[in-house]
């Protein structure tokens, strides 16, 4: 019998699976706009665009690596990339309105790198001697892998299989995956500043000093300096660097130096049109191959577990709540919907959440799902009107790789903290010093 008086009953257990937010400590302080809060519209536009910049890095960088080696020059490489960030806009759209609903941009992923290289290398395309026509070839190669290996998001997202798998997740077996989407990719971050240190290393400095050091120094109403210090630190070290090769300090240099410091190095802007939409099997059919369709799954398998460890560390920078297992599978179901448009359009090159604005999100504290969707929209905009999107392409490198050092960092050092907060471990210099970084 159930004890009680005045007959009434006994409110009802909640639900074991009802969510709720995160635990104080396991949030990212000072977020001033979470998923459904919009900042002001010149604002939001603001905080999108340095979305597409900190993207625009990957998107130019692996073209401009797998093109020349699959036999293309110029015009190919502007068309990739044209290609790269119009798909990479509606994948982000996909993402936001369909998928998990995070502020997280799907961008092209290294994981992609190696079996996209592994095809280039494979034998069929040996006797082809024509330089256009052997790319051609191995594009359309490339369109069919991916073709194949999206299957293997799709079928495990909205399968449920990936929500099943994710069920297991608790936050402290979730935390090595978050850095391993973090520091897995450090290696990109100083071998690629050291390539040009007279770019990348003021480009790193100022980033440090307009997003920790101004800000304390500066006492404002409003966070400008730490907000919006991408695009302060990237316009001064862009402009810095166009000086430098306009006056001549490039022109003896080793051609490996030129690549990489010059802004003029990279001949997107003489090949890419002024206006160009790009369409699906714009290079031709696509072909299958078995063993290059087994490669590239193995990229998109690699792609999926780091997008996981990537949506887990949005979650917590947008102060959303945690990320139900259904969401979650759902997510990834769309991530491999968005590998299907990059077999179809013909990107060279597989889609994944990308860590580098994950960490954009932490350094400026803005989780709006209406800022990634502006970034969203200029990624398109940006991609059909070629020459402006090439002219953001010229960038030099080790700018972005000087990014990569801090946000990179920002997405590791926020899961470390976590484990020991998890764990009780009690305070030491070193957790002062990432919760004094981080914030």
């Amino acid at each position: 019998m159930a004890r009680g008086g005045g007959g009434g009953r006994a409110a009802p257990a909640p639900k074991q699976e009802e969510l709720q937010p995160h635990p104080v400590k396991d949030q990212l302080p000072n977020v001033s706009y979470c998923i459904t809060s919009p900042p002001p519209w010149p604002e939001a536009i603001l905080l999108g665009f340095q979305h597409f910049l900190v993207m625009l890095g990957t998107t130019v960088i692996i073209p401009t690596a797998l093109v020349p080696q699959m036999g293309g020059g110029n015009d190919e490489k502007a068309r990739v990339v044209q290609t790269s960030l119009f798909v990479a806009g509606i994948n982000t759209l996909f993402q936001t309105l369909f998928g998990t609903r995070l502020p997280a941009v799907i961008g092209v992923s290294y994981t992609f790198v190696v079996p996209t290289i592994s095809i280039i290398l494979a034998g069929r395309y040996n006797d082809i001697v024509d330089p256009h026509e052997k790319f051609s070839h191995i594009m359309r190669g490339t369109q069919g892998a991916l073709i194949v290996a999206s299957t293997l998001q799709i079928v495990a997202g909205f399968s449920g299989l990936w929500r099943n798998i994710t069920r297991f997740l608790s936050p402290l077996a979730a935390i090595p995956l978050v850095v391993l989407a973090g520091f897995g990719l450090y290696e990109l971050g100083f071998p690629g500043v050291a390539k040009c240190i007279e770019i990348g290393l003021p480009q790193l400095i100022l980033l440090v000093i307009f997003s920790q050091y101004i800000p304390h120094a500066i006492h404002s109403e409003k966070p400008v300096f730490d907000r919006f210090a991408v695009i302060f630190s990237v316009a001064i070290v862009w402009v810095y660097a166009h000086l430098l090769t306009v006056g001549g300090a490039y022109r003896h240099s080793p051609l490996k130096t030129q690549l990489h410091c010059r802004t003029d190095r990279s001949g997107l802007v003489g090949g890419a049109p002024w206006i160009r939409v790009p369409y699906p099997f714009q290079w031709g059919a696509p072909t299958f191959d078995a063993g290059e369709a087994f490669a590239m799954m193995a990229g998109a398998f690699v792609s999926l577990v780091e997008s996981t460890g990537t949506f887990i560390a949005v979650t917590r920078y947008a102060s959303a709540t945690p990320l139900p297992p259904s969401v979650l599978s759902r997510g990834i179901g769309w991530q491999g919907i968005g590998i299907l448009l990059n077999g179809l359009f013909g990107t060279a090159n597989g889609s994944a959440v990308s860590v580098e604005n994950a960490g954009l999100l932490a350094l400026t504290r803005v989780g709006s799902r209406r800022v990634v969707q502006i970034s969203a929209a200029l990624m398109i905009f940006f991609s059909v009107l070629g020459k402006f999107g090439a002219l953001f392409a010229s960038i030099p490198a080790p700018i972005f790789a000087a990014l990569y050092c801090l946000f990179f960092a920002y997405v590791g050092m926020h899961e470390m903290r976590d484990i020991l907060l998890i764990l009780n471990i009690p305070s030491s210099s070193c957790i002062s010093f990432c919760e004094d970084f981080i914030g």
